[in-house]
């Protein structure tokens, strides 16, 4: 017996022994395939065992088995389920890096382009403060807002303009607004030439195309002479290669919003050739009265890869819109005739018509190149184009009418809704049916008693041509050392002009006008000549038709010029990056020039204006380090010599050049840590921006003899008026974090403290034509409030997925210390909000192998219907309203909202709203 217990122990020693020593381990990471980064909390379990582990947060795993050989599935809460076959082969297999791509990636082209382009900042060797969106976050929470909702959760990001109609909000970084932001479209610039400006109407497809959207804030990693002064965002369409397939989806919103969109993706082709295609539907009634929109958002891309030398890529995208638009308003106004209350339409026989439409479309193209050289050299190369056809409506003319309705908060009647009827009634009373702003008081204009009654409808165009290239050469000069060297040129043309959209019962329209010579303002009466035209014509404001007509010279009103802009940098980045330690070195130099051509209200020896043109530059550094495993630091500066935009340089819309204008000066100084754990990562920022310089000129004809100061000035003298020297000091930290506790658990958050200010005195110097001064005011801005976006905020998300592919997810905001939008030392401060927004999403796998799936997703937002003032665009104090006017007008009354003066102008922000998204994956 004792010797048979002895067998049954060495035997179970035996084969607890082969047990032990027939164990492997499987190592490898995981990579998130849109941004080519490690990503944290991915499961990894082998399939049909309990065996699994999840990745930590340099997305490596380390996976212990007995298995010979099976299959790892790699699963992350918002991303396609990835297999991988693996087969042991000693103590440790390392089955390499494992790339999985988000599920529903709206549109996703065929292949990688722009790499050298699109400056994207990955696992900060490039030190900067940075948020990057992923593609399901955009899809899940934008629904029927801009795209630039999907920013909301990101510090030191506000987003203003939303109750302006579809398409009209606005984003400010770190206090600084869209033109002082710079916007790129996969590494093609996209802010406007003329100012700066985005109009996020002519992006409505955004948040169908983008795979990603990354928020640098600060100096940002573009090597690009561009005015990134609060900010760079980048938006990229590129995903890695697809295999065939698309999807359908059907999304549903309050204000009887209704979308619909289709893709495909053929894949790529044995021969490497590959497409991908997108065409959606939008159309919805607004949250505002009186703010309608529809359009149609498109997107084609074909990859072709003829080998691994060689990659090409043409896409072309746009979205074609029309919106009818609310503007600010009293909040006497909102309070009377409530929160949505919109003036700017009205009926004409019962037919709905908006006195305020904006309507464009604006497609862009380009073509990348990408050329692998050899092993350490790369060129990348994006041509593009852009051409943007339309404009907005208005009223024309002295003859306007509006209906008087009682105000039910100040107790009086005010003009309200525009009286078409009555509007028609008078134009088809006018004995020739030709209507004017004409007066009589020009020479060789006759008087026309209907004058006072004439209104049409106009559209101020704004047609442009825009082409340009972006290119880079990359060298590793060694494994360390990276050289990047490159050039921009840019040049864009834009035509605007005025036409009738609408004559409301007029035959036609008549203008007569003095033509200016070359260095008037107004007319000479020494060179006076008259210009008179009639127009018959009016235009559709649809923007198909807009994109493909356009008005004859001779049908052409009010205004009518255009403008050339030629751009052309040079730039340059030195990296080196280490295991621990990365730090880079930036510059760019830039030269722009300007000309303006009137053909409206000039004589034509002087319709072309002279040419101006500025050079501008920047440079930038910084470095980082990483220490203890877990931790990392960075430090950066720059300095930005930023040249005027074309609005500032000539002067009064005319062919006038303001003489008194310098490059804008910026100095950014940023600062960071940053803390991964495999549960927790967080970083945090400081930053200090100062921007200085800026000159805004105006020019009027003296009227009369007098004096300006103790200088005589005679009538018909050129007075210059410059505003100068203001200068504005932001600084603030920032704070994000990730806390990741189980894998079906998501929690995010973040903070920004800003504090962004006026410095010193504004100073308003009057010259004469020789730049001569005549009088200095002041101004004093110091310690004023910088307005227009909270300068505190504070967010909290959190994501739970319940059961397998079913998700509840909210996010809560508070926004403080948000000021209105006007520049003065006692500013006006609106009072804080909280916002909550909500979301379910559940994914149905349906199909042969469940390879497809149907995705519903709802969200909620501002759950709690919080009633609250999301910007003023006025500064006036409680204590004007009680001190009281003459006569009985409301302003008297000294009632607030809030403790706001109820004068004030500004918008209300959403109430409750909400949206449903339906979506097959095949």
């Amino acid at each position: 017996m004792k010797i048979f217990k002895n067998v049954l122990l060495y035997g179970f020693l035996f084969l607890s022994t082969i047990t032990v020593f027939s164990q492997s381990k499987i190592t490898g990471g995981v990579m998130d395939g849109e941004l080519n980064q490690p990503l944290a909390g991915a499961s990894v379990v082998i399939k049909g065992t309990t065996t699994g582990t999840s990745t930590d947060f340099d997305g490596k795993f380390v996976l212990t088995t007995t298995e010979k050989a099976g299959e790892l599935v790699i699963t992350y809460l918002g991303f396609e389920t990835k297999t991988v076959s693996f087969t042991t082969s000693g103590d440790v297999t390392n089955v390499g890096s494992i790339v999985i791509s988000p599920e529903s990636g709206q549109l996703e082209d065929v292949v990688i382009v722009g790499k050298g382009i699109i400056d994207v900042a990955k696992e900060r060797k490039t030190p900067i403060a940075v948020s990057t969106i992923k593609a399901v976050e955009i899809q899940s929470k934008v629904g029927t807002a801009d795209v630039t909702q999907a920013m909301v959760n990101t510090p030191s990001v506000y987003v203003a303009g939303q109750s302006g109609g579809y398409g009209d909000s606005r984003i400010t970084v770190r206090g600084f607004q869209q033109d002082n932001t710079a916007f790129l479209l996969n590494g093609q610039p996209i802010n406007g030439m003329e100012d700066g400006k985005m109009y996020w109407s002519n992006w409505s497809g955004m948040s169908d195309i983008a795979n990603f959207i990354q928020v640098q804030r600060g100096l940002g990693s573009s090597k690009l002479a561009i005015s990134s002064v609060g900010g760079t965002v980048n938006f990229v369409t590129k995903a890695t290669d697809k295999k065939e397939g698309g999807f359908a989806s059907m999304g549903v919103a309050n204000s009887d919003y209704f979308k619909t969109t289709a893709a495909y993706n053929t894949g790529m082709s044995a021969k490497g050739f590959g497409m991908s295609i997108m065409m959606s539907h939008w159309q919805g009634d607004g949250y505002n009265q009186g703010t309608r929109g529809e359009g149609q958002n498109y997107f084609i891309s074909f990859g072709y890869k003829p080998n691994d030398r060689h990659n090409f890529n043409f896409l072309i995208t746009g979205a074609p819109q029309s919106h009818d638009q609310n503007f600010t308003k009293k909040i006497s106004d909102y309070l009377g005739f409530g929160r949505k209350y919109n003036n700017n339409y009205g009926y004409l026989n019962g037919k709905y018509i908006s006195e305020r439409t904006n309507f464009y479309h604006k497609p862009v193209a380009n073509l990348n190149w990408d050329f692998n050289i050899n092993s350490t050299t790369s060129l990348s190369t994006v041509l593009y184009a852009s051409w943007g056809r339309g404009g907005g409506t208005g009223n024309y003319g002295s003859g306007k009418k509006n209906i008087s309705q009682l105000n039910p908060y100040t107790g009086q009647n005010q003009s309200t809704y525009i009286d078409y009827n009555q509007i028609y009634a008078n134009n088809i009373a006018d004995t020739d049916g030709i209507g004017s702003n004409e007066n009589g008081s020009n020479t060789g204009i006759p008087a026309d008693p209907y004058r006072s009654k004439n209104y049409v409808i106009r559209a101020s165009m704004n047609n442009h041509a825009w082409y340009g290239i972006v290119s880079n050469l990359k060298k590793e000069l060694n494994d360390n050392l990276n050289l990047n060297f490159g050039l921009d040129l840019r040049t864009y043309n834009g035509d605007h002009y005025r036409q009738v959209s609408n004559f409301l019962g007029l035959n036609g329209w008549f203008e007569g006008r003095p033509l200016r010579d070359n260095n008037h303002v107004v007319p000479n009466p020494n060179t006076l000549n008259i210009a008179s035209n009639t127009v018959n014509q009016s235009y559709n404001i649809n923007p198909w038709y807009a994109f493909f007509n356009a008005a004859d010279d001779n049908q052409k009103i009010d205004y009518d010029y255009s403008e050339t802009i030629s751009y052309g940098g040079v730039f340059g980045q030195l990296e080196y990056s280490n295991d621990n330690f990365s730090a880079f070195f930036q510059g760019a130099i830039s030269n722009q020039s300007h000309q303006r051509f009137d053909y409206y209200d000039y004589q034509d020896e002087f319709q072309d204006s002279e040419k101006v043109s500025n050079v501008g530059y920047n440079v930038k550094g910084g470095a980082a380090y990483n220490f203890a495993e877990k931790h990392s630091v960075y430090a950066n500066g720059g300095y930005y010599s930023r040249q005027p935009y074309h609005d500032n340089i000539f002067l009064n819309f005319t062919n006038q050049v303001n003489p008194l204008t310098e490059n804008e000066k910026v100095l950014g100084l940023e600062a960071g840590y940053t803390f991964k754990s495999k549960m927790f990562s967080g970083s945090l920022n400081a930053y200090r921006t100062t921007w200085e310089d800026r000159v805004v000129t105006t020019s009027a004809v003296q009227a009369t003899n007098g004096t300006i100061g103790t200088t005589p000035v005679l009538a018909g003298d050129v007075i210059f008026t410059s505003n100068q020297g203001v200068k504005q000091v932001h600084t603030g930290l920032e704070l994000d974090f990730v806390f990741k506790p189980t894998s079906n658990i998501d929690v995010k958050g973040f903070a920004s403290m800003g504090n962004w200010e006026y410095v010193d005195k504004a100073i308003s110097t009057k010259y004469d034509e020789s730049l001569n001064p005549l009088l200095v005011a002041e101004t004093d801005l110091d310690g004023g409030k910088v307005g227009d976006a909270a300068q505190t905020t504070w967010g909290l998300g959190a994501k739970y997925e319940f059961i397998k592919n079913f998700s509840i997810d909210a996010d809560w905001r508070n926004y403080d210390k948000l000021y209105a939008n006007v520049a003065a030392k006692d500013n006006l401060e609106l009072p804080s909000y909280d916002l909550v927004d909500a979301g379910i999403s559940y994914k149905m796998l349906v199909g042969k192998d469940k390879q497809n799936s149907v995705n519903f997703r709802f969200n909620m937002n501002n759950v709690f219907d919080e009633v609250y003032l999301s910007e003023l665009t006025s500064n006036i104090k409680t204590d004007a309203f009680i001190s009281g006017t003459s006569g009985p007008t409301y302003q008297s009354a000294g009632r607030v909202y809030k403790g706001i003066a109820d004068g004030n102008q500004g918008y209300f922000g959403f109430g409750r709203t909400w949206n449903f998204t339906v979506r097959y994956n095949f």
